[in-house]
């Protein structure tokens, strides 16, 4: 029986419904990046996957009926794709997408019921939005005169308020006549003056302040009057019935009513003797941690300042800063409850360590605390101390049944000069303290003028790139990846260059490094991946060659939920020519595998960067699909120092015909000179970059190396 096969220009139905797939993709990701929409990218993606099925059953309808794509337009606005952009975003990506369907070839055959049918989807849109605009505004009008009837009784309940939550002050209220005339108190100006409001009927707010301040307060509620003024604060003394002298503090303002003319003063009168008890109270709460009653960072650093002037010359001070070990850990396992006990558990240890010693234990921040020890003959080495506070800490601290320690990473200041400023003095302890919790749990490190240098240093270039950016100090540089079998340069890698006036050249990896600590990689790689986009065009029309340009990504930009988004934005129309890299170790997060995916479905060559030979990145070009790999560059430029039998030379040639094996090609990283060369390339390596295939430069300077094919 013979062999059917299908027509080569009927397309498979796989085909068909993978062409559908991607087309919604983008149609989906499209609409996210234009339109505000209450769903998420897959649920939008599965609508308009439904969406798109009705508009090519309806382009295949004989005879041709366009009332379901007019529903269709009618279910986008009940998506909610109801914004300016909806309408225009969905026929722009249609239009193209509908023609290039395989199934709808050869285009002169479908052109016009492709072209009606979006037209009746249109009419379709339009209608629905048209309605829905009506029910918005019959809604609103609904909810105006709802809002007007609520706004009266609001005014009616706030009045009621008010006077409730006056006649119960704790604080005595007085309105008075613009002539000062007492018109109405409440029940707490009783108990400051001892008069009742029968008593102090008749009388001004005058009579009741002590005659030597009465022409005082006469100029300042005259200045209310006139404007001059539009609140007066002041402390007073009333006069009591029984004689004695009333410590008050005064709040005045004036109400006024038609034509803004003064109608009352509102007066607040409130008792000093509570008010200075409760100022001693805020005084001590703003020196002290209300949880553990030690010192807070504010009264630390006035500490640090006066203990630096009276140390001993010869011995100095010693300042530590702790920050403890898994405390978020403990407080999400355990609870609050139990961390604040830990705390307060923390405080003690740590006072006790130093009770032999003249130190003040503070607490700052959360889980931070400060040391200052004020040194003598007798007092510990810093190791000493450091071990002893571990030491401490590790004895366990039972709360509930739960038995918790802790370890503290601590930075420490040794002898700092007698001048230091207690802020610098701080921050270089906050530096050290940083360093220790880098190098791991319960590390210390000493602090170091010269390690604190290039600290700042970094600290500062840091800060300072979203500037350099704006003012143009950094730029793209393009380094050549060029074919090992021949030589020639088969595509460009884009890479940042920063010119900084005083410190020098800082190259791509240490500004992502630096951008990656601030937030600033993700604008700063769209921006990258625009710029490069924008010079292949430029080169495309110098040199009559469609160069690829690769892009390589950082951990942080692999994983962003918008990668798909911020990459279709910046290369629309030649996404082919793109060659998107993600770092191997960054498969391990489920969003990065996520991303490369999608970017592989939309026609983006891939590729995983900083490769090596263990078992479990090998394994990883099963699960995504990769186009290349790129060895990491310490492991080529350390194979150019290896002997020929040595286990690293034995791994990487084992590992070559490996990746060949997954369906992509081998880039290597770090190939400077010829002899390097000739041994990747009988390792069956594909393409090289380093010092021989050339270094980064400007897109003009590689633009004399691109021949026209």
């Amino acid at each position: 029986m013979p062999e059917l096969r299908h027509s080569p220009d009927v397309p498979e139905p796989r085909d068909e419904a993978r062409a559908r797939l991607i087309l919604a993709r983008k149609w989906a990701y499209v609409m996210q990046d234009n339109v505000f929409l209450s769903i998420g990218v897959q649920e939008l993606e599965l609508r308009l996957s439904e969406l798109l099925e009705v508009i090519c059953a309806v382009v295949r309808t004989d005879p041709f009926d366009p009332s379901a794509a007019a529903e269709a337009g009618a279910r986008l606005v009940q998506l909610g794709c109801t914004n300016a952009q909806a309408l225009p975003c969905t026929m722009d990506v249609l239009g193209k997408g509908l023609l290039a369907l395989p199934e709808f070839q050869p285009v002169d055959r479908f052109a016009e019921p492709i072209v009606l049918g979006l037209g009746a989807m249109a009419s379709g849109f339009a209608e629905a939005n048209r309605m829905l605009t009506f029910e918005q505004q019959e809604n609103m009008k609904l909810s105006l005169l709802k809002a007007v009837r609520d706004a009266k009784w609001q005014v009616r309940e706030s009045e009621a308020r008010f006077d409730e939550v006056a006649m119960s002050s704790a604080s005595g209220i007085i309105i008075t006549d613009p002539e000062g005339r007492l018109l109405r108190t409440n029940g707490a100006i009783a108990g400051i003056l001892g008069h009742s409001s029968t008593e102090l009927t008749g009388l001004t707010l005058f009579d009741l302040v002590d005659p030597d301040l009465r022409q005082v307060l006469r100029d300042d509620y005259q200045d209310l009057l006139t404007g001059r003024k539009e609140r007066i604060k002041q402390p007073q003394r009333l006069l009591r019935k029984d004689g004695e002298i009333a410590r008050i503090t005064l709040t005045a303002s004036v109400l006024r009513g038609d034509g803004d003319r003064p109608s009352h003063f509102v007066t607040v009168i409130e008792d000093g003797t509570e008010l200075m008890l409760l100022q001693g109270e805020l005084n001590r709460q703003a020196l002290h941690d209300v949880l553990t009653g030690l010192p807070n960072r504010q009264y630390f650093s006035t500490h640090v300042e006066i203990a630096l002037r009276r140390a001993n010359p010869e011995f100095g001070v010693t300042l530590f800063h702790l920050d403890l070990d898994a405390f978020a850990m403990i407080c999400n396992g355990l609870g609050r409850r139990i961390g604040d006990h830990l705390l307060v558990s923390v405080s003690q240890r740590l006072r006790g360590v130093l009770a032999s010693e003249k130190a003040m234990v503070a607490r700052f921040d959360g889980d931070e605390f400060g040391i200052l020890v004020e040194n003598t003959a007798s007092t510990p080495a810093v190791s000493s101390m450091v071990a002893k506070f571990n030491e401490e800490l590790a004895e366990p601290v039972y709360v509930d049944g739960h038995g918790v320690a802790v370890s503290a990473s601590i930075g420490v200041v040794h002898r700092p000069p007698a001048n230091s400023d207690p802020a610098e003095l701080l921050q270089a302890a906050d530096f050290a303290l940083r360093r220790a919790k880098a190098a791991g749990r319960g590390q210390w490190e000493l602090f170091h003028a010269d390690q604190d240098a290039r600290d700042r240093q970094t600290y500062t270039l840091a800060a300072a790139m979203p500037g350099a950016w704006e003012i143009g100090e950094i730029t793209v540089v393009y380094r050549p990846v060029a074919e090992l079998a021949t030589g020639r340069i088969v595509f460009v890698e884009a890479l940042l260059r920063w010119d900084r006036p005083e410190v020098g050249t800082l190259h791509h990896e240490e500004i992502v490094g630096l951008a990656e600590q601030t937030g600033l990689i993700l604008p700063l790689g769209e921006w990258l991946l625009q710029q490069g986009g924008r010079q292949a065009g430029w080169w495309r029309q110098r040199t009559g060659r469609d160069l690829p340009l690769l892009i390589g990504l950082t951990a942080h930009q692999s994983t962003d939920a918008d990668l798909v988004s911020r990459v279709l934005r910046k290369v629309e129309g030649q996404s082919h020519q793109l060659i998107v890299g993600i770092p191997v170790t960054a498969l391990r997060a489920s969003e990065a595998a996520d991303n490369l995916g999608v970017l592989a479905d939309m026609g983006i060559q891939t590729m995983l960067d900083d490769f090596g030979t263990a078992p479990d990145e090998l394994a990883s070009l099963e699960d995504v699909p990769a186009t290349y790999v790129r060895f990491a560059r310490r492991l080529v430029e350390r194979q150019a120092l290896s002997p020929v039998h040595a286990p690293l030379t034995a791994a990487l040639t084992t590992s070559v015909p490996l990746v060949h094996r997954a369906g992509a090609k081998v880039i290597v990283d770090g190939v400077h000179t010829q002899e390097q060369a000739d041994w990747w390339r009988m390792a069956g390596a594909d393409y090289a970059i380093g010092a021989l295939s050339g270094p980064a430069c400007p897109p003009g300077d590689l633009a004399v190396r691109l021949s026209p094919e």
